[in-house]
């Protein structure tokens, strides 16, 4: 991503992932980079960043996207991802069994 809009270093959260953007009559895959974040000095807000690579992206114009949350809609937010990568991990793990039975 040769002209990022979010800095990527060391404390980024994700510098790396696989992402889909979808538009009425499109559909991309595409990699992106996602950072949660808060003000060092005085922080208001939990800041939820991601930016797709628009080196491959030809749809949109380069962005990013933020959502400004609450420490309760953070806390809320995370609650949830914990929730679904259980879910995935199980069934992975399911699936993983019902592989070494098989053989």
């Amino acid at each position: 991503m040769a002209d990022r809009l979010i800095k990527v270093n060391a404390y980024t959260t994700l510098d790396l992932v696989d992402a889909v953007v979808t538009g009425h009559d499109f559909e991309t895959e595409s990699l992106a980079v996602v950072n949660a974040t808060a003000d060092r000095d005085h922080p208001d807000c939990v800041r939820l960043q991601f930016e797709l690579d628009n080196m491959t992206e030809a749809h949109l114009p380069a962005h990013m996207e933020a959502l400004q949350l609450t420490p309760e809609q953070a806390r809320t937010l995370a609650a949830d991802l914990e929730k679904h990568a259980v879910r995935v991990e199980e069934a992975h793990d399911t699936q993983s069994a019902a592989d070494r039975s098989d053989a």
